[in-house]
Formats: structure tokens, C-alpha cells, sequence
């Protein structure tokens, strides 16, 4: 069965409940991540090793408390559009993370006398927009301007969707058909003198507990194990980048497949943040995981990361690329996957004794054979 034999999707996701949830970092840790386990039963869905769920968080009722009264609202004012009153509405529907154009131009409408709205506003002006709201929520700004009350409609309207967020699955239906496994780091923070918290991670932490979340199955071909089981992996997943590889190596201890396996996995502290490690170790023991190289980028006094790692074996590396090993990342996109990808291209260029147009291309290629594969965030 698929899950598009289930009456569940994301337009019509499926209430679960959250089975368990342990702390996979240490005390002493600047990290919290947390292993969730998701049940799936009664629904009909299925996955496969590389997908996502997709979870449609709440927002946390403190925030929805603290915009309701800036906006000068009770919360029990009808949300006409919506058929709904507008706390449900901002708890459920709209997000109060990312202030949007619209909502600064509802204020200056309401507050002429606020002209640096109105370069914020400009369309030409995109880049002093987005540097400006860049950390900011929709309670930071209806506080900086308390002349601006809205009503119900007024607010909805100029408010963003709450959109879902994806979590890489870290387990193999295989080995837990009914149930998937989340890793998922808890977002806290301190900016602009106000506590932050990331909405989906705090809502699986702190508000789901014994009630149930809507979710859906993302599936993702792009990022599935190589369709022949001999193929040599390498896999580069640091921090939570470790999910889909966990469910690689469930998969892979599951069918007995025989593929040489290569993880790089890296954090700030291996005392402290080395998620899994006894699931890790044990794989390495029993041979589904063939090689491990970790870096820990403060237990020393020179940071050390993943892609330092790929370059110190870069001669064994390129020789399992030439083998025909696929190559897969999970992680942060905005740094970790660019100097990875950079790594790999030094790579090929210093071990492959390849000018640096040919390096290219050779990734390229790659690419283009879906033997270098990419789940970043």
C-alpha cells in the first residue's frame, strides 16, 4: 500500500498522536533534540526510506495572546472568511512569524505619521524590507506601532498562512511500518528583547503532548537509497542531518543489503551531541555501517567540520565515487550543504588530478546520473 491509497494527505491530513519522546542531547549541551515517535496507525499511510512528514504546527497561545491584545482584539471577534473567531483563526490558520508587506501598509494607513513605513512598503524597496523585518514577528511590530488597532477581518487579511513544516523521517518502514521517527532540534533563542521559539519544534516539545497533531507523508523520490543494494553510499549528515541516514542503515540492517556504507556525521560536542551513537556504534559493529568519521567542531581548539573530514580522506573518497558510490547530503543548506559541495569539488580536483573546469563537470555529472543527492533546509 502507498499513502495515495489513504483518504489521508495534506490537504486532508491525519490526526496522530506522538507515542514517545526522549532528549538525544546530553546535559551540558547548548542543543536540545529530541527523538519523536509518531503513530501512524488507522491511517493508511506508508512511506519510504528519504520522505518527509509534513506536521501543521499550532502557534504557541501566549503569542496569540500577546498579538490579540496589541491588536486591540479580545479573541472572540468572527473572522467572517474564515468562519471562525480570530483566535482560532491565529492559532491554527496564521502565522506570527514572518510580518509581511501588507501588514506594515494596513499600519501606516492607520499611522500616517510613521514615514519610515512607507520605504518598507515600497515594492522597489525589497532588500530594505527583507533586512529590516529579519528576525522580527507580527507582535514586534504591532508593539512598536500601538496606535494601530485592527479588527478581526482587518488582521486576518493581512496576515501570512501558517504554513506546514517538513521533518526528514529517521526511521525505515521496514523496521517500523506503523510508526515514523522525527530528530528535531528545539529552536529557543533571545532576539530584538523578546524570547523566540521556533513554532513546529516548541509545538512538538512543549504543546502536543497527549493530544494529537495533523500531518501528511512528503514523499521524496529525489532522495531515496540506490535502487541496487550492492551500490556504495556515502553519506554526509551532521547535526540533525542524521534522520534519513538512520532509516538508510534501519533499511539497510532490515534487507541485509550489501552496499559498503560511509558516514560522515559531525556537532558541536561528541560528549554531549552525538546523536545515536549507540545505534551508530552497534551498526558499526555488526558491519551496516562499513566507515565513520565524526567531527566535533569544540572539542578542540580548532573548529573542525564535515567537510574537513571529506578533505582528510579525500583520496578514499574519490575512490569510492569512482566505484560508483552515491553520494548523499542532509542538513543546513544555508552553510553546511555549500561547503560540502565545495569540498567535493576540491576533492575531485586534487584526487582526481582534474583542472578545476573538469572537477566541475564531473559533479555535474553526478548530479545529472542522481548519484549526488541533496535533503537541505
Amino acid at each position: 500500500m502507498s499513502s495515495a491509497d489513504s483518504v489521508y494527505s495534506r490537504k486532508n491530513p491525519f490526526p496522530a498522536r506522538v507515542t514517545k519522546s526522549k532528549l538525544l542531547t546530553a546535559a551540558g549541551s547548548g542543543k536540545e533534540t529530541l527523538h519523536f515517535e509518531v503513530s501512524l496507525a488507522g491511517s493508511g499511510l506508508a512511506y519510504e526510506v528519504g520522505d518527509s512528514l509534513g506536521v501543521f504546527p499550532s502557534n504557541d497561545p501566549a503569542d496569540v495572546d500577546a498579538v490579540l491584545s496589541a491588536a486591540g482584539l479580545t479573541g472572540d471577534e468572527r473572522v467572517e472568511t474564515a468562519n471562525a473567531d480570530i483566535r482560532d483563526v491565529l492559532s491554527r490558520q496564521l502565522t506570527l512569524r514572518e510580518p509581511s508587506r501588507q501588514l506594515l501598509a494596513a499600519i501606516l494607513e492607520k499611522c500616517p505619521d510613521a514615514p519610515e513605513l512607507e520605504e518598507l512598503t515600497d515594492p522597489e524597496a525589497k532588500s530594505v524590507m527583507h533586512d529590516w523585518i529579519d528576525g522580527r514577528e507580527v507582535i514586534d511590530i504591532l508593539a512598536a506601532y500601538p496606535r494601530a488597532k485592527f479588527t478581526a477581518d482587518e488582521l486576518a487579511k493581512v496576515l501570512r498562512k501558517l504554513q506546514p513544516r517538513l521533518y526528514s523521517i529517521a526511521s525505515s518502514p521496514k523496521a517500523h511500518p506503523e510508526s515514523i521517527h522525527l530528530t528535531v532540534a528545539i529552536v529557543r533563542y533571545d532576539l530584538h528583547g523578546r524570547r523566540r521559539h521556533g513554532v513546529c519544534s516548541t509545538y512538538l516539545a512543549d504543546r502536543v503532548n497527549d493530544g494529537t497533531m495533523p500531518v501528511f507523508i512528503h514523499s521524496a523520490k529525489h532522495f531515496r537509497p540506490p535502487e541496487d543494494p550492492s551500490v556504495p553510499v556515502i553519506m554526509v549528515g551532521p547535526g540533525t542531518g542524521i534522520a534519513p541516514f538512520r532509516a538508510f542503515l534501519q533499511d539497510r540492517e532490515a534487507t541485509g543489503a550489501p552496499g559498503e556504507t560511509w558516514l560522515f556525521f559531525g556537532d558541536r560536542n561528541r560528549a554531549t551531541d552525538f546523536l545515536y551513537e549507540e545505534e551508530i556504534e552497534a551498526w558499526l559493529a555488526k558491519g551496516v555501517l562499513g566507515r565513520l568519521d565524526t567531527a566535533f567542531s569544540r572539542d578542540q581548539a580548532q573548529k573542525i567540520y564535515v567537510q574537513h573530514r571529506m578533505m582528510e580522506n579525500a583520496a578514499e573518497l574519490w575512490k569510492w565515487l569512482e566505484d560508483g558510490a552515491y553520494f548523499y547530503v542532509c542538513g543546513d543548506a544555508s552553510r553546511m550543504a555549500k561547503d560540502v559541495d565545495q569540498a567535493l569539488h576540491r576533492i575531485v580536483k586534487q584526487a582526481g588530478d582534474r583542472p578545476p573546469e573538469d572537477a566541475a563537470a564531473y559533479v555535474e555529472d553526478l548530479k545529472k546520473a542522481k548519484r549526488y543527492r541533496k535533503d537541505v533546509y
